[in-house]
């Protein structure tokens, strides 16, 4: 950890993540990129933790983009592979996340956002894709015809035109909108609800939305059932319906 990135638990199972440059409006400097980097991997290495939070510190960036001075300097043509900490593609995890952006999310802080599986977004955000406004690219972006129509993906990638909160909540982009300053609490809600699932159902649920991406219906339906086979036989999988039966909340030991 650095100390750009903060790493916080709440309730004993939630990560937040805190990108802690308000006054570089939070842009994926080195010593960013390394904190997210090991915050993620904390994240992932405990077992107690079962879901994360991504969000930004102040009011007016989540994440700026990429540091564009960096790039300068270094002289930088395509970027390493390895060079940010992106859940899910160059970072592995098998657990979900919520990004919770709490101002404007541009180029760099666009794509931290999208690879989160779900997003709470400040009625005062903002995202755009500015790669094209700098003589960039976006080759992260691809995924984003998945979640939001072809047209809409095509123009924002074309222009490199900010869309306000609720745009984005409309296309499909946000899964919920919250007063600015109470971001970060919308996203915990959002996360007590996915903690009220059954660890292993939650796990299975995730795995089948994104297999459901990369293959078409009849594969997707034969990887679902094997994805699904372990919380089935699980110890969870009989007190779930116990627990209906006697009017009581389930007791979940994710095994």
């Amino acid at each position: 950890m650095t100390d750009a990135v903060r790493f916080d638990i709440r309730d004993g199972a939630i990560a937040v993540i805190t990108i802690d440059r308000p006054e570089q409006r939070n842009a994926l400097s080195l010593e960013v990129r390394e904190g997210l980097r090991a915050a993620w991997a904390r994240f992932e290495a405990d077992a107690a933790l079962r879901i994360a939070i991504l969000t930004g510190s102040g009011d007016k960036a989540f994440c700026a983009g990429g540091d564009l001075k960096e790039m300068v300097e270094t002289g930088m043509a395509v970027p390493p592979r390895d060079m940010y900490a992106l859940p899910y593609d160059t970072i592995e995890l098998t657990k979900p996340t919520i990004a919770a952006v709490n101002g404007v999310a541009f180029a760099g802080g666009w794509m931290i956002a999208q690879a989160c599986d779900l997003c709470v977004a400040s009625t005062g955000a903002k995202f755009a894709i500015t790669e094209v406004k700098v003589g960039r690219g976006s080759p992260w972006a691809a995924p984003l015809i998945h979640m939001i129509p072809q047209r809409i993906f095509m123009e924002i990638v074309l222009t490199g035109k900010p869309i306000d909160a609720q745009r984005a909540y409309e296309i499909g982009l946000v899964n919920r909108l919250a007063e600015p300053g109470a971001v970060l609490d919308a996203a915990l809600e959002l996360a007590r609800e996915v903690l009220e699932g059954a660890p292993l159902s939650v796990k299975a649920a995730r795995e089948t939305v994104m297999l459901s991406t990369e293959m078409g219906r009849s594969a997707a339906l034969a990887a679902a059932r094997g994805a699904h086979e372990h919380a089935y036989n699980s110890q969870d999988a009989q007190e779930g319906p116990r627990a209906f039966a006697e009017k009581r909340k389930p007791v979940w030991r994710g095994r």
